[in-house]
């Protein structure tokens, strides 16, 4: 199904949306939950998303967190073979270039970076990270902050997310949210569209607006 978008401001989630990091980012989770006795599978079905302290506070509260997430940044941070763009994501970037765009994620600023530059994205000039926000997704503080840091009305931006905390962090900022199916199916989110990758978009500029063209996955479609 094929629909057409207006908006003057494009917003992307990092992990699993503009950057494929599954590898790493299940590899450092999986040695948290097998030195905590925790089910991987469980750890890794609420994290996705959500910023890292977040995960550790769900799991283990009341705990100090401080050195273990210094470590979980050390590993994530050096760890970067098998990082790689998503597909079509560099050339929506590209196309929006010049444009009102930015960065929304639950990672950290360092590694966010790292990893944009990594994968050869440029970095843009609205970055939101995790850690200069008080409450990460599905809290939609990122998403508004960016909005504001770029002098757009929110119900005027439009958000890429593959997680289920990043699209509610959208829809409660008042944005039009697209839902990846990089990370969880089209069964498993709950998103008015749907998109396999970014080779199913197409941006074109229209004056001041942007016409994000989405080939959109129909609820009852497999990927």
């Amino acid at each position: 199904m094929t629909t057409t978008l207006r908006c003057k401001a494009i917003l992307f989630d990092m992990d699993g949306t503009l950057v494929d990091s599954t590898a790493i980012v299940e590899g450092a989770w999986g040695w948290w939950a097998k030195r905590h006795s925790i089910p991987v599978g469980d750890v890794l079905h609420f994290s996705h998303g959500r910023p890292t302290l977040a995960t550790m506070e769900h799991f283990l509260p009341g705990r100090d967190h401080t050195a273990e997430l210094v470590e979980m940044s050390t590993f994530e941070e050096t760890q970067l073979e098998g990082l790689v763009p998503v597909p079509g994501a560099i050339r929506t970037v590209q196309s929006v270039q010049g444009g009102a765009w930015a960065v929304v994620t639950s990672a950290p600023r360092r590694l966010a970076e790292i990893r944009l530059e990594a994968t050869g994205f440029p970095l843009p000039e609205v970055l939101v990270p995790a850690d200069e926000i008080e409450r990460g997704k599905p809290d939609p503080q990122g998403f508004l902050l960016a909005s504001q840091h770029l002098g757009i009305p929110a119900d005027q931006c439009l958000v890429f997310e593959d997680t289920q905390p990043g699209l509610d962090a959208g829809v409660r900022a008042g944005m039009q949210s697209v839902a990846l199916l990089t990370t969880f199916a089209r069964d498993q989110l709950s998103a008015e569209w749907a998109i396999r990758d970014f080779n199913d978009v197409r941006v074109t500029r229209q004056g001041d607006e942007l016409l994000v063209e989405i080939n959109s996955v129909l609820k009852h479609e497999t990927c």
